[in-house]
């Protein structure tokens, strides 16, 4: 543009005066170079659109308390946990497609049981897609997945007397099994809206989610509420033929409504926080029972490569039973309670972005 200003100030006055023809014609002349000397677009060099938004965040926590005559009283500890957490978001016009697969696995070694227990496991998997239908307002599918790796164990907090607890194998005679490998796993797909009134906040409603509850260790099911099979349903069983879980089904289908707010604030380059309610209803099963699971995280990066991490996680489902010591003789097969856990650590954190 500015060339072309360059020119058009050299050519009008010339054109306007018309003193000589050769004077014309030399500043014509100059105006043609002028135009040929004007930089080209390469079509080439000029960057494809960028679609695809992609990160893998890695995190290596540690921990480790010890004690030498303590009046107080605890035990050594030493603790190892691990996170990764990956993205890959896609966009194009009025389409979005989003991925995010977040993996947790820990250890705690106490020097009052002799062995390792496990701290942290979680499988979390979500995919969503959605086209705009106006501003903010997305049509959506939605897929989740969430599972363990591996078996979970409650241990007394003591032996009795005549066990060593100095002996691992004592302790693995009194522990009980709570859940397991794909014991349970839960899988969803619902059909529905997807409102982002602001950047960092996303309000999911899928009156259409069918899934599916798979607890395949027949020792959890019972613990689990599957349905009995249908040859047994009519049957008279025994508390240890139902212990066993032979007679409950491996999967149970749930169809209902599903509510998910995700809240995704960056306070600063160095300080984020996360959080994600999921509210489901069954329409096949007591629908007034709400399944809620709340998801909480702070990320303070200290420096580069070190940062603080607090997570909460508040989950209350009506169709898991939790046993407890306290009142064991009442609630034999245990009730429903809500479950919390909350945990803060300190570790070496690296984020691969593209």
């Amino acid at each position: 543009m500015k060339k072309l200003f360059q020119i058009l100030f050299l050519l009008v006055p010339a054109l306007v005066s018309a003193q000589s023809v050769d004077g014309t014609l030399e500043v014509l002349d100059e105006a043609a170079k002028a135009v040929e000397s004007a930089p080209k677009v390469d079509a080439e060099n000029v960057p494809a659109p960028k679609y695809w938004d992609k990160s893998l965040m890695t995190k290596v926590d540690f921990g480790q308390t010890s004690l030498t005559n303590w009046a107080a009283g605890g035990y050594n500890t030493v603790t190892l946990k691990s996170f990764i957490d990956a993205n890959a978001n896609y966009s194009k016009d009025d389409m979005i497609w989003n991925n995010r697969l977040q993996l947790d696995y820990g250890f705690i070694y106490s020097a009052d049981k002799p062995f390792l227990q496990k701290s942290d496991d979680r499988i979390y998997l979500e995919s969503k897609w959605g086209y705009q239908a106006v501003k903010s307002l997305y049509l959506s599918a939605e897929f989740n997945f969430k599972s363990q790796f591996s078996n979970s164990w409650e241990y007394p907090s003591s032996l009795p007397d005549g066990l060593d607890p100095d002996d691992p194998e004592a302790w693995k005679s009194k522990r009980t099994l709570k859940s397991g490998g794909f014991s349970p796993a839960n899988t969803t797909l619902g059909l529905g809206l997807d409102y982002r009134p602001l950047k960092w906040l996303t309000v999911n409603f899928a009156p259409l989610t069918g899934g599916l509850v798979i607890v395949d260790n027949p020792l959890l099911r019972k613990s689990y509420s599957m349905p009995l099979k249908n040859e047994f349903k009519n049957a008279s069983l025994t508390d240890e033929e139902m212990n066993a879980g032979h007679c409950y089904r491996g999967a149970r289908f749930e169809f209902g409504a599903q509510l998910k707010v995700d809240l995704k604030v960056n306070v600063n380059d160095n300080f984020s926080y996360t959080s994600q309610v999921v509210l489901f209803s069954d329409y096949l099963d007591k629908p007034q029972n709400i399944r809620v699971n709340w998801d909480n995280r702070i990320d303070w990066k200290l420096t580069k490569f070190f940062s603080l991490t607090f997570t909460t996680n508040l989950i209350y489902d009506d169709k898991v039973l939790i046993k407890n010591d306290k009142d064991l003789e009442q609630y034999p097969d245990g009730k429903q309670r809500v479950q919390f856990k909350e945990s803060m650590a300190f570790g070496f954190v690296y984020t691969f972005s593209r």
